[in-house]
């Protein structure tokens, strides 16, 4: 019988009873034992609330330590966790309730000006049966106090049988990512493959007990939940979470809390880099770190090692179709390999460069890049053709990235099969971009591509053709976009062209929209 990530968490709770677990942003502590029991009291109340083996419970809400517990105990009920990205709308987060087919929902009250709650409004799924609000909880709101109350209904021992039920393939989670089509898909994955890929990240970044591990990832995202707080609390650290990215904010917890453990994608480390403080600051405790998600520049790389004083900086690559890895470097890389590659494959794990014939490549000749292992998803939520559109009959998944493997096995990533841009750490598709402009009563057509930014790496450029008789100047779109998609997605820069050029199917060639001008 394989282990379940719940299994593994009171192992590594039993093992580390009286050290810190969780440290909040306002200084509070909680031990392993403490946050076990918190955990079970969760785990409990889902009972109560009737969640049963099988079931999915949405969490959308910022990083926190209510984050945590509510998601150890949907691991512990047997339910599939469903994290939705804060920066969703009403709309977009009511798509994936409802498509998940979640009957209870964790979010946040009021945070960064908005009511979450107030947000789903009457988009709210027919199927979803509770909100429940873990902070900011305003008049009328579940509060999670409330909620944990209900733990009473439900035995201590009623709990330990349904956890004793876990296996390591039960599904641990569904994590929503689009697409070309435009439409989120729901990636769906074990417990057992999520802990193997765990502890291979963990033996990489060389995770210790004594670490301090700052999550500034979002816990929406593979990077901030899976290799961010899971893995922290089975390698017995003591994790801090941080709800909002504040460069300065950062640096000052790195110099009280004595962080030691700091990933994120190359967006935070300019920021840090770039930030007055940062020369003035203790930085003396920082140890590893992995970067990815965008390209970087060797010098970058020296920095981060040189004026951030990290011992450790390492690069990977993945998906959320693969549990989130597929390669990393290792520790002894140079910094020309860590700022150019994305390491090699994961024990366990193929890697291959392929032709249009699906015909492996030789080092250094260029194809689309394909995973085969044992982290590849259990396929998309209710998708079964678009899982086969992923993943070939011999099992290799196709990733529509392209790149080329040199002859040690070390990954370089040099273009995308699909439209795929990544802002700031975010994968952005254009297709779902143009879907959701579509929507606005004077656009007839829009084509959305990345472009480069210092900052942020890439952002998204419209090309926009308006219906005729229509008036929109780029301000007002952009405010627009801002209130019906997440911040990310919401294009930087508008251009209104009479047309877009298409080719004799009438497919819009974004080649040319890329193409300098002449």
């Amino acid at each position: 019988m394989q282990l379940s990530t719940t299994a593994a968490f009171v192992a590594s709770a039993a093992a580390h009873a009286q050290r810190v677990a969780v440290r909040t942003e306002d200084g509070r502590d909680f031990t392993y034992a403490e946050l076990d029991a918190l955990r079970r009291q969760a785990a409990r109340a889902l009972m109560a609330a009737g969640v049963a083996h099988g079931d999915r419970v949405a969490i959308w809400a910022p990083n926190s330590l209510e984050w945590i517990i509510a998601g150890l105990a949907i691991h512990s009920v047997g339910a599939a966790l469903v994290p939705i990205n804060t920066r969703m709308r009403g709309a977009e987060a009511a798509y994936i309730l409802d498509k998940s087919r979640a009957r209870l929902c964790f979010c946040a009250g009021r945070f960064l000006d908005q009511h979450y709650p107030s947000l789903l409004g009457a988009q709210r799924p027919a199927g979803l049966q509770q909100l429940v609000v873990l902070h900011g909880a305003e008049a009328g709101d579940l509060r999670w106090e409330d909620f944990l109350q209900e733990a009473e209904a439900v035995s201590e021992a009623a709990l330990s049988e349904r956890s004793a039920r876990l296996r390591g393939e039960d599904v641990l989670d569904i994590l929503f990512t689009s697409g070309t089509t435009g439409q989120p898909k729901g990636v769906v994955s074990t417990h057992a493959q999520n802990l193997r890929v765990i502890a291979q990240w963990s033996r990489c970044v060389q995770l210790r007990a004594d670490d301090r591990y700052l999550v500034v990832n979002p816990f929406f995202h593979s990077f901030g939940y899976k290799v961010g707080w899971l893995a922290g609390l089975l390698a017995g650290l003591t994790v801090l979470p941080q709800a909002v990215f504040d460069a300065r904010v950062i640096l000052r917890r790195i110099a009280a809390e004595k962080i030691s453990v700091l990933p994120g994608p190359p967006t935070l480390f300019i920021s840090l880099l770039d930030d007055p403080e940062r020369a003035s600051t203790d930085l003396s405790s920082l140890r590893a770190t992995i970067t990815g998600a965008a390209a970087i520049a060797p010098s970058l790389i020296e920095r981060i090692r040189a004026e951030l004083g990290f011992q450790l900086v390492l690069t990977g690559y993945g998906l959320t179709e693969t549990c989130g890895v597929v390669s990393l470097c290792e520790a002894g890389d140079d910094a020309e390999t860590i700022a150019l590659t994305s390491g090699k494959a994961l024990p366990g794990i193929e890697l291959r460069c392929v032709d249009a014939s699906n015909r492996a490549l030789g080092p250094g000749e260029s194809g689309e890049i394909v995973v085969r292992g044992y982290n590849l998803m259990q396929g998309y939520l209710d998708d079964p053709q678009a899982t086969r559109e992923t993943i070939d009959a011999e099992g290799w998944l196709h990733t529509g990235d392209i790149g080329h493997l040199d002859a040690r096995g070390y990954l370089r990533i040099t273009d995308r099969l699909k439209d795929l841009y990544i802002s700031g750490g975010f994968n952005c598709y254009p297709a779902e971009i143009e879907r959701m402009l579509a929507a606005h009563p004077a656009i007839a057509q829009s084509a959305v591509i990345g472009i480069p930014d210092e900052r942020l790496g890439e952002v998204g450029k419209a090309y926009v053709v308006l219906r005729a008789g229509q008036a929109l100047d780029e301000k007002t779109l952009i405010a627009w976009c801002r209130e019906q998609m997440a911040n990310y997605k919401v294009p930087r820069r508008i251009e209104f062209v009479p047309s877009l050029p298409c080719n004799a199917s009438g497919k819009v060639m974004k080649f040319a929209l890329r193409a300098p001008p002449q």
